[in-house]
């Protein structure tokens, strides 16, 4: 395993990353099409499409947004339904997991938090946790089931004093992988600070030391290699977000 820095991206758009690809070009092309034939126009300017496919994107995040509950719980499953083995999924391939040096790790905290003090892994481990098994369910069509186990997010959040008035919460990766959610996701009941799969500590190729499970958003909301957590009213974006895929990705 090694850490991926400074190259190009060119070099891990593996079969994956490019199925995911082709999966947003077909969606901006049927989101354009539609729009073209409500209003009788050609659309042909670059930068009118991408203006316009922007404010679909926005208005679809607005409407996810407005239906979505903290009331509403994703499906848990009995252990026996557990998919195995739970499929790698990355930016990247396999055999370029990072490898984290565990005893030197600290989470970092920013932005609108009292208490930004770093956190080392034996620091979380001692906090109260909970386990859930659900689906994780990719962009790219399939899905698979799994047991993760950590702190709930919510009661992380409070610990430290985060501001969840605010809008977002910003997540950036050891891998250099980033994302951000809206703040009623951050708190609601299933989304969870993940130490461990399967009852074992994290595998590197699921995330150690961390990752941010989240069963009602898409997989690719689920950052692993946590290093670290912020609060903010500014809109952060993120790694494919910035790419122009659905912000808030709803499962």
């Amino acid at each position: 395993m090694k850490k991926v820095m400074g190259a190009s991206f060119e070099k891990f758009r593996t079969p994956e990353v490019k199925r995911m690809e082709r999966r947003l070009f077909l969606r901006q092309g049927l989101s354009l099409g539609a729009l073209a034939l409500l209003t009788g126009c050609a659309i042909t300017e670059e930068e009118k499409i991408q203006n316009v496919l922007m404010r679909m994107s926005g208005w679809n995040d607005d409407v996810q947004g407005w239906l979505f509950s903290s009331n509403r719980l994703a499906p848990e499953f009995p252990e026996s339904r557990i998919t195995k083995p739970f499929p790698f999924n990355a930016y990247y391939s396999e055999e370029e997991v990072i490898d984290v040096d565990g005893g030197a790790y600290k989470l970092e905290l920013g932005g609108m938090i009292k208490e930004r003090k770093p956190w080392t892994l034996p620091e979380l481990y001692a906090l109260p946790q909970v386990s859930q098994v659900t689906r994780h369910i990719c962009v790219e069509g399939w899905s698979a089931i799994g047991k993760w186990s950590g702190v709930r997010f919510s009661d992380f959040l409070q610990r430290v004093g985060a501001d969840t008035s605010a809008k977002y919460v910003g997540i950036q990766c050891m891998d250099d992988y980033s994302t951000s959610i809206d703040m009623a996701t951050a708190l609601h009941p299933q989304t969870q600070l993940s130490f461990k799969y399967a009852d074992q500590i994290l595998p590197p190729k699921y995330g150690f030391p961390m990752k941010l499970r989240m069963p009602t958003k898409l997989g690719f909301k689920n950052p692993k290699h946590i290093a670290a957590i912020f609060v903010t009213n500014e809109y952060p974006g993120g790694y494919w977000e910035d790419k122009g895929y659905n912000w808030f990705s709803g499962s």
